[in-house]
């Protein structure tokens, strides 16, 4: 088998947009693409197979900023990251340029005002998601590696002592659980932002919900500001409950912290704080290092005015609530980077010695604290960005205590990179080492009852039962590096314990009918364990427990595909597949009690067979795309056998140019009118007619090339014709986007007449639906924000646009759509168009000028693919609540559908 375990190491790239000013956060950066975990079939060998890092010293530097103005080298490896598009999730929400406060708000209001259409939305993958299915051990799944059952991104965790446990979705809102984990219910669904920064409960047993997701990676939404629930175990949030203002709207905000009787925020645009009593007045900020870049300043508009102001966590003396350290500073490294205490006359004044912990600008950036239950401990993490900007191997400054339980120290180091490797990280390899990503992964998590016995989480989940002076790993990254670990089942040792899904983000200790556990929160959902848990011969867990039953969903689906299901004897049911943010490529048959996953790493774009749902194409990412013809179905066995392969490799040869040739999650498509024509867009339209039967990324031909830097957003083909939207630069500083037309067999190529303040928008081009009797006749989706929001030349206005005569000439049809990101348009069956954005799928009857939201009981989160399926349903891939089917039958006025 081809070797296809490519970990790259993307360190953070930075796209030119401004903060708060999207439904996504605009601190954009890349969660790097998720391995292929099989390829090495040696035990142990997690080096260069299991860790492929982007080459160059690469400081993480805003491109927009001067050399001198921040910390590093200058920004090689962040060009590079730029140039390879990583970043493409909020460029496409903000380019051409910095996108006015209120937008979302604004959005969002209007949505209430809208009609609904018949039919209600039903949950299609409410249903457990097995990473570790024993169906799918092709080479190219993660099955085995021990994460079990997950779900998408939990970046905020609250546990009370009564049982109750608290989880918040990065884009799919809060989930209660009465029962110690599990058994999961909604309760912010009314809210107008999923994205959760992070969930707090306060003494008085009240839950706090501060919106915006915590951490800058590129899929990361924005949110609406802090919520206050005062009887979380039986009520839900409603808008209502807002806390202060619009202070913190369209911001993120990092942690909530609570002294005497003030909670703090740290915030993108600064520190604040507002009484925990009086609810109903404006937050105050506290301390903003740049205050010319906020909203309304001098400076608003300048592209860096979103790394100019942000805050990752406050520590309050547990022993004097008037003394407080603030950590402030852009993970990329600014001038403004440190740590900041209040002086005598009431200005906030630089730290400029804490014992170990750093305090100079080089090496203080993303940082989290936690304080002991007793007073007597701090705990700190630091992210260096003069370290990620010359360690190829770790962005990790240290993790370190204050003895004293003062927030000033002095601060003393516990554990480094190489501390925390030496103690059973599976993490070895060069380019992937502990503290990789500590820019996106961190929490901190004293246990109540033992000062020293701390939980920190960063790829991994570490644990230290003595203050530090030694280390375990009870979750580490997976399985696949250890002894006790093969993919043939013949060879399997049966000592790999579970383990935790990679990358940390959410902790709490809580109790349910006398046992006390530790939760923790990362990319594949919610684990918990004793919190005193018992751990084998490496230091690692053998009591991880998975929590993601089914009945929590914040799965995070970049698109889906739906086939018939070859093993139903009816003839009706289907599989339902689609691509993921880090957890793969899931798939649920038409009997399925669980999903599982046949392809890893990250899931992408897809492309499914309408007439057999085994047939499943998957895209990795750059256009790294794999074919199974059996659903991957592969017991594990000889899998180091070429000839018992159940998946090919058949990315076309822009996947080798990385970004410069293919967008991270580049678009692919098949011709509705003959499945075995398939079109894929990178830097050049490539097209194939062999269908799922291919089996070499050399069968696929160059159809149109786009042009130096430009890159395929969008593909649609129908009866051969072709239309490619394309973006180059893709960020915000000199946006351009295009359109070309063309035939797939490489004739009649042009690129069609779009200039900058046209009939179109300069923004970027998400989506075509071409209709299938008329290859001329054409919808066009965009996103971003209009021109009402967007400081850029030629945003235009509008999101969809009609052409019929092949792209000559457009109307803009957008009529009382919501002024929001447009994802995917689609015509449906019955002449009508459904459109997916970023809040809602909408629908515009045949014949009709206006549009209705689609249905009911969709939730508020972001629909980012609309596909047809056999079965006269439509399915909605959201980013952050999994998928939803809708029968499309409702729409023509059958009330006898099921739906």
């Amino acid at each position: 088998m081809p070797n296809r375990q490519r970990r790259r190491l993307l360190l953070p790239a930075v796209t030119l947009t401004a903060l708060g000013l999207t439904t996504t956060q605009a601190l954009a950066a890349p969660e790097p693409p998720k391995p292929r975990p099989h390829q090495a079939q040696h035990q142990g060998e997690i080096g260069q197979k299991h860790a492929k890092k982007v080459q160059g010293k690469g400081a993480a530097t805003p491109m927009f900023s001067a050399k001198a103005d921040v910390g590093g080298d200058g920004g090689s490896d962040e060009a590079m990251n730029a140039a390879e598009g990583t970043a493409q999730y909020t460029e496409a929400r903000t380019a051409p340029g910095v996108v006015a406060p209120g937008a979302y708000g604004a959005a969002w209001a209007q949505l209430q005002d809208m009609s609904h259409t018949d039919g209600t939305w039903k949950h299609v993958t409410n249903k457990p998601y097995n990473s570790d299915d024993p169906r799918y051990r092709d080479v190219n799944s993660n099955s085995s590696g021990g994460s079990g059952k997950v779900t998408g991104r939990i970046t905020g965790i609250a546990a009370d002592n009564d049982g109750y446990v608290y989880a918040g979705g990065a884009n799919g809102g809060v989930f209660r659980s009465s029962t110690g984990g599990g058994d999961w219910e909604p309760i912010a669904d009314s809210l107008p932002s999923l994205s959760t920064g992070t969930l707090n409960l306060d003494g008085s047993g009240r839950l706090w919900y501060a919106t915006g997701e915590s951490n800058t990676g590129a899929t990361s939404y924005v949110g609406t500001g802090v919520y206050l629930l005062a009887d979380p175990k039986h009520g839900e949030f409603q808008p209502g409950n807002r806390v202060g203002g619009a202070e913190l709207e369209s911001t993120i905000i990092h942690a909530l912290r609570f002294g005497g009787d003030r909670v703090w925020a740290a915030t993108s645009r600064g520190v604040f704080s507002h009484s925990t009593t009086d609810l109903s007045g404006p937050w105050t900020l506290e301390f903003a290092p740049n205050p010319d870049y906020l909203p309304g300043g001098s400076k608003a508009k300048d592209p860096s005015a979103p790394y100019k102001n942000i805050a990752n966590d406050i520590a309050i003396d547990p022993k004097d609530p008037s003394k407080v350290i603030l950590a402030v500073g852009w993970r990329g490294g600014d001038t403004y980077n440190g740590f900041y205490s209040k002086a005598a006359d009431g200005s906030w004044q630089r730290v400029a010695a804490l014992g170990d912990l750093p305090t100079d600008a080089a090496n203080v950036g993303n940082v989290t604290f936690a304080r002991s239950a007793d007073g007597s401990r701090y705990y700190a993490i630091d992210q260096s960005p003069d370290v990620m900007a010359h360690n190829p191997d770790t962005g990790l400054k240290g993790i370190y205590v204050s003895k004293s339980g003062s927030p000033f120290g002095p601060w003393t180091l516990i554990a480094d990179k190489d501390k925390i490797k030496g103690s059973g990280s599976a993490l070895q390899g060069a380019g992937y080492q502990p503290g990789i990503q500590s820019w996106y992964n961190q929490f901190l998590q004293v246990d109540p009852a033992n000062p020293d016995h701390l939980y920190a989480g960063l790829e991994e989940v570490l644990e230290t039962k003595n203050g530090g002076s030694t280390w375990t790993v009870p979750g580490p990254y997976w399985n696949f590096p250890f002894p006790c670990w093969s993919i043939d089942p013949t060879k399997q040792t049966g000592d790999c314990s579970p383990t935790t899904h990679s990358d940390q983000h959410a902790v709490a200790i809580g109790t349910y009918q006398g046992k006390t556990s530790v939760f923790v929160g990362n990319d594949g959902g919610i684990y918990s364990r004793p919190v005193n848990g018992a751990v084998d011969s490496g230091g690692h867990a053998k009591d991880w427990t998975s929590l993601a039953d089914g009945t929590i969903d914040t799965l995070q689906y970049y698109s889906v595909g739906v086939g018939k299901d070859p093993a139903d004897r009816s003839g009706k049911g289907v599989i339902v597949s689609g691509g993921l943010q880090d957890n793969g490529e899931s798939i649920l048959r038409a009997h399925d009690k669980v999903m599982g996953s046949n392809f890893g790493g990250d899931g992408a774009d897809t492309i499914v067979d309408p007439a057999n749902g085994c047939n499943i194409t998957e895209e990795y990412v750059y256009l790294d795309m794999w074919v199974t013809q059996n659903c991957a179905v592969n017991d594990g066995s000889g899998n180091t056998d070429p000839s018992k392969a159940t998946s090919w490799e058949i990315a076309p040869p822009d996947k080798d140019l990385g970004g410069a040739g293919a967008r991270f999650i580049a678009p692919i498509t098949s011709d509705p009118k003959n499945t075995n024509s398939w079109v894929a867009g990178g830097r050049h339209v490539w097209v194939q007619n062999k269908g799922f039967a291919i089996r070499s990324g050399s069968e696929w031909t160059s159809a149109y090339d786009l042009g130096a830097g430009h890159v395929a957003t969008a593909v649609a083909t129908v009866n051969g014709t072709v239309y490619a939207g394309w973006c180059g630069p893709c960020n915000n500083q000199g946006f351009s986007r295009g359109i070309a037309v063309g035939k797939t067999d490489g004739t009649g190529w042009h690129q069609l007449n779009l200039p900058v303040d046209g009939a179109l928008p300069n923004r970027y081009i998400s989506s075509f639906a071409v209709d299938e009797n008329d290859a001329q006749h054409v919808f066009v989706a965009f996103n971003g924000f209009s021109r009402t929001w967007t400081e850029g030349p030629g945003a235009g206005i509008g999101h969809l646009f009609e052409t019929r005569d092949g792209g000559a000439t457009w109307t803009d049809v957008s009529a009382n759509l919501p002024d929001v990101p447009a994802t995917s348009v689609k015509i449906l069956p019955n002449g009508g168009l459904a459109l997916g954005t970023d809040l809602a799928a909408f629908y515009r009857a045949p014949g009709e000028t206006d549009f209705s939201v689609l249905g009911e009981e969709l939730p508020t989160t972001s629909v980012q693919q609309l596909k047809t399926g056999p079965d006269g349903k439509l399915y909605a891939a959201t980013f952050g609540r999994g998928i939803w089917s809708l029968n499309l039958r409702r729409l023509d006025g059958d009330n006898n559908a099921q739906d």
